[in-house]
């Protein structure tokens, strides 16, 4: 009796806070319930910290050359189509960089800006390939606790995102990200094409410096949020979230650099196929 009054009570507060959600994303892939996500993810999980390394375990690794060089460089162009988006359906065009709230309006640039942002969310599903090229091509030490956090919490936050807010303040570091990806994503393109590229990977300690950027910049972009009385921003519960989660990466990201640069602990670029040993996000 008492798990049928808790079964109750959660589907009346589901139906209760499911109906503030924008009526625009209803029915895009994905969108009409958490749950398909989170079967995806968990298996994802599954994949990457059981199952993978279990069926790899007296298997050759797979190169993967070809597939990482396309699967980087389609990312890169990828990157280039979300960035340029998000600056046609915002952030280029009228949005504030102080406060902006979210536009729910059928007007060409209010949905573009929430297509925009549903692509943001549905590339952090296709950037699940990372951590499975990691176990294909048995890299089993590169998939850490963090890594693999990191590529579950981002889509499976952004659901939400896409869900109740897809536009306004809490898109500005989405906007970046893509910006950064395109950087991030053209390196490790460079590195899969194999040792001949090797002189062209010079600027790698630059890029773990504009990941830090990235991390100081979303943050105080969203803290300036805290400090304003006026804004009228309608989900600032997200706005907690992205701040969290930029102050934490900023510390990670702090702690990689003093390992690697700061201790002379110098890592190494490439492994033996030419493909980037260390695939930093």
């Amino acid at each position: 009796m008492a798990f049928s009054d808790l079964t109750s009570r959660t589907v009346r507060l589901y139906g209760n806070w499911i109906k503030d959600a924008d009526p625009r994303v209803e029915d895009w892939l994905l969108m009409s319930s958490p749950l398909p996500q989170t079967i995806i993810l968990g298996l994802y999980v599954y994949f990457v910290t059981s199952l993978g390394p279990k069926l790899m375990e007296n298997r050759k690794p797979f190169e993967l050359k070809k597939a990482m060089i396309t699967y980087n460089f389609f990312i890169v162009l990828f990157s280039v189509y979300m960035c340029y988006e998000f600056v046609m359906s915002g952030w280029g065009t009228g949005y504030s960089f102080r406060c902006e709230i979210v536009d729910y309006s059928r007007s060409p640039t209010a949905l573009r800006m929430a297509r925009t942002c549903w692509l943001y969310y549905f590339s952090k599903f296709i950037e699940l390939l990372d951590t499975i090229f990691f176990v294909l091509r048995k890299k089993n030490s590169q998939v850490t606790f963090l890594h693999v956090f990191h590529h579950t919490i981002m889509p499976w936050t952004w659901w939400f995102g896409v869900k109740f807010a897809a536009g306004g303040l809490g898109t500005f570091h989405a906007f970046l990200n893509t910006a950064v990806h395109v950087v991030m994503y053209f390196y490790y393109g460079l590195c899969a094409l194999g040792p001949a590229y090797q002189k062209y990977l010079w600027w790698k300690k630059y890029l773990t410096s504009l990941q830090l950027v990235q991390f100081v910049i979303v943050t105080v972009h969203i803290g300036q949020f805290f400090f304003m009385e006026d804004c009228k921003y309608q989900f600032p519960v997200f706005l907690y979230i992205i701040v969290s989660y930029g102050c934490i990466f900023l510390l990670l990201f702090l702690h990689f650099w003093y390992r690697a640069y700061t201790k002379g602990q110098r890592l190494p670029k490439t492994v033996k196929n030419g493909i980037c040993k260390n695939k930093d996000h």
